[in-house]
């Protein structure tokens, strides 16, 4: 049941863009010294981002219980089979212990943290809940899973008091800022019902594939830029080439997209959702690799 609650297979990404991030801070000019102090710091503050986002998911249950019910009425909460304290209980220990988590690596890594945990519940709970708003909901995912969540990676072994750490974050929150509405085309009905504007329901599934397009290519510039100018330390050969790749890849996603909008509506799992998390996950792996081969 709690397996349920906290759907473990959304919880890998996260802890994903935490190493990668400490090891692009690793490997970004000068290089750190390894010692296996580091190393656990890594490692929890991996740790700490997974439960960190399996409180987010529990918050988000929480008040999208209504929605749920259309949209996804098998999982724990609408299906009765956990109640709402529990739910409660779970989700809040989740918060506490991934601050401690965080606050065990450093300072810089629980402000970084907190300000996320701030973030994610101005996404699911009144009074604000930006899900609601159209664009808002989206910086509201953008800037903690992915602007922040890169820079907290980088944290666990430098200062982010750098300009290259928000830097590689801002190609993350751009590429999110516009991909992350993925998810919301198949849960229109639900969204529609419990008045949350997302960019489908706010302006139908066409204009909605065209608005986010361009985050699927234009993030990816910034990679050849940054190591143009100097800003990105990593393999400048291997950054440009992943920059190359994702532009291709984020080309043909936008090509499923506007292919036949109208079944982005119709299918739960559209392949540019899909496509979507598998280019999250390589560009992860791939600053790691471009810094780590210098």
């Amino acid at each position: 049941m709690w397996s349920a609650f906290t759907r473990p297979f959304t919880l890998w990404p996260p802890a994903l863009g935490i190493v990668s991030g400490g090891l692009t801070a690793f490997g970004a000019h000068p290089r750190a010294e390894f010692s296996w102090l580091l190393l656990a710091r890594i490692g929890v503050g991996a740790l700490m981002a997974a439960v960190l986002n399996a409180a987010s998911n529990g918050i988000n249950q929480i008040h999208d219980l209504e929605l749920d019910r259309v949209n996804k009425p098998d999982r724990p909460l609408p299906s009765g089979r956990m109640g709402m304290t529990e739910a409660h209980v779970l989700t809040w220990g989740f918060f506490a212990l991934a601050l401690l988590l965080a606050a065990w690596v450093n300072l810089q890594c629980f402000i970084l943290a907190a300000s996320a945990a701030v973030l994610t519940w101005v996404y699911s709970a009144p009074p604000l809940r930006t899900k609601k708003h159209g664009w808002w909901a989206n910086f509201t995912i953008a800037i903690p899973r992915g602007l922040l969540l890169k820079v907290c990676g980088w944290s666990t072994v430098k200062t982010v008091v750098a300009w290259e750490p928000w830097y590689i974050g801002s190609i993350f929150f751009l590429f999110l800022l516009g991909a992350s509405t993925t998810k919301d085309f198949a849960d229109m009905e639900g969204d529609r019902l419990g008045g949350c504007d997302t960019l489908p329901v706010k302006y139908g599934v066409r204009r909605a594939a065209w608005m986010i397009a361009p985050s699927f290519v234009l993030p990816f510039l910034l990679l050849p830029i940054g190591t143009k100018t100097g800003i990105l330390t990593g393999n400048a050969m291997l950054l440009d080439i992943m920059g190359l790749i994702l532009m291709a890849w984020g080309s043909y996603t936008v090509y499923l997209l506007l292919r036949r909008p109208d079944e982005l509506a119709a299918t739960e799992n559209h392949p540019s959702w899909t496509h979507m998390y598998l280019m999250m996950m390589a560009l992860q792996i791939g600053f790691a690799v471009s810094y780590l081969v210098r």
